[in-house]
């Protein structure tokens, strides 16, 4: 703690002993970070970035996680950590600009868009611990926007643009909420399909019917929730309605979600349930293991109902015996990231910014690795848009799948081994492979017995194996978790 002049220590910004370190794991943060990303899809420059370049209605679980360990690493107590952290999103956003519908210009760079971004988190933050009954204490709420200020100065953004003290933030809170907030397709979007389509997470994909029939049912009430929660002066303007006891609703949501408190220390810890959400079946992580059994066992008792109600459980579709997907597949678990329908340069930035983020890398090393994905988009434009509209259909790519494999991708793939290979000694071991695909060495990874063993991975081998899932549509253990998992 430093010293505030008095006498008296003053708490740490960031790190144990801050007031978000004493909300991080707080499980009112559901509903709450529900709210704060609606808000911000209602500011027209996020919403048109979000549609024109977010997977989040595709791979939801995926970008949960990626947004949990982002706050991590920029409120932890380790400067350097937060440093390099803001340097990467930085060159993340700086990547993400362009036009809306209206063709109005948008730059997830802009200061003001930014803080924007800070106070939706700072007032949801506050808001949850009001409407479930436990309302921050003045010096608290004072606290709190002194770190959140301090986590917006961290990304050398220029100063004003979050007001100097609290009672001018809520003024420029409310006239954000007056004059800048519209009702965005984004925004649409989350509020009353995301829920509703919401992909289940890779450790839950064998019980779809299970998954369909909870979705049905806590789809809507999340969305009423959530629409009951925002300022009503928005809800007026943006022409949003509030279902006949969404209130209600709403106040019993924070309450539930404030009594998880009293559950085993750990239970919710906001990254242990990240992690888990995004397992993969297939990871040799203890906890998947345990899943996976029980799985196995809930398969079981579900083959028993369906001898004596067949029309009740239908079995899960079993996945295709060649281990291969068709082109259709292949395009919408795949290579449409972003969700559209559409292959365009955003899907492959999506890949590219999910590797780039898996293995940590410095900025020339995620240069060089964009840049090879942009070739490849170069390249697959040329074979597959044969209409000239600047994107690849589903019906382009399904007629010339095989234009996939060019010298491009080849290139891509040894830039990606580039990457993993943090030592540079050409080969990849069991460290730097599990840095980029969150599980050890598996022997069903397709590839040459000579060049690939169980204690290392070789260029050669490792560059079979990702043209063989890029272009040849085969189901792969590593890559289907990093790229086509929700």
């Amino acid at each position: 703690m430093s010293d505030t002049g008095d006498g008296s220590a003053r708490p740490p910004l960031f790190g144990p002993g801050s007031q978000f370190h004493e909300l991080f794991d707080d499980p009112r943060w559901a509903p709450a970070m529900i709210r704060a990303t609606v808000l911000e899809a209602a500011h027209p420059q996020i919403g048109a970035a979000l549609i024109d370049n977010s997977t989040f209605v595709t791979h939801p679980w995926r970008r949960l996680r990626n947004t949990f360990l982002s706050l991590q690493r920029m409120f932890g107590a380790d400067d350097q950590v937060r440093a390099k952290e803001a340097a990467r999103l930085n060159r993340l956003h700086t990547r993400l600009r362009g036009r809306d519908a209206n063709d109005r210009p948008y730059d997830a760079t802009d200061p003001g868009v930014r803080a924007w971004v800070v106070a939706t988190l700072f007032e949801s933050a506050v808001t949850m611990c009001r409407m479930s009954g436990r309302p921050l204490p003045p010096s608290a709420v004072e606290q709190l926007y002194g770190e959140f200020r301090a986590y917006h100065a961290a990304f050398g953004d220029e100063a004003g643009q979050l007001p100097d003290s609290l009672p001018e933030f809520w003024s420029y809170y409310d006239r954000m909420v007056e004059e800048e907030l519209e009702n965005t397709e984004a925004m649409r979007i989350i509020l009353y399909k995301l829920f509703d389509h919401l992909p289940a997470p890779p450790l839950l994909h064998g019980f779809p019917t299970l998954w369909a029939l909870g979705r049905a049912v806590v789809g809507p009430a999340i969305g009423a929730i959530t629409v009951a929660s925002l300022p009503e002066s928005f809800r007026r303007r943006a022409g949003l309605p509030e279902l006949l006891g969404a209130g209600a609703l709403m106040q019993g949501a924070y309450l539930t979600a404030d009594l998880a408190r009293f559950l085993p220390e750990g239970w919710l810890r906001a990254q242990n349930v990240a992690d888990l959400l995004a397992l993969s079946p297939g990871s040799d992580d203890p906890r998947a293991r345990t899943v996976t059994a029980l799985q196995e066992r809930m398969r079981r008792a579900g083959a028993l109902l369906r001898l004596v109600a067949p029309t009740s459980f239908p079995a899960a579709p079993a996945p295709p015996p060649s281990g291969r997907r068709s082109a259709e597949e292949f395009f919408r678990d795949v290579l449409d990231q972003t969700g559209d329908g559409y292959l365009t340069w955003p899907d492959l930035a999506a890949m590219a910014r999910e590797l780039c983020g898996r293995l940590d890398l410095d900025e020339p090393a995620e240069t060089r690795l964009y840049d090879a994905f942009a070739d490849w988009w170069r390249e697959l434009q040329t074979a597959l848009d044969t209409d000239g509209d600047g994107r690849v259909s589903a019906q382009e790519y399904a007629a010339a799948a095989p234009a996939l494999a060019g010298p491009a991708l080849i290139r891509t793939a040894e830039v990606l081994f580039d990457a993993a290979d943090e030592d540079g000694n050409g080969r990849i071991d069991e460290a730097e492979y599990r840095a980029l695909f969150r599980t050890a060495f598996h022997r069903d990874t397709a590839g040459d017995p000579e060049t690939r063993t169980d204690t290392v991975y070789t260029r050669g081998a490792f560059v079979r194996d990702f043209l063989s899932f890029m272009s040849g549509r085969r189901l792969s253990t590593p890559y289907d978790p990093l790229l086509a998992d929700a």
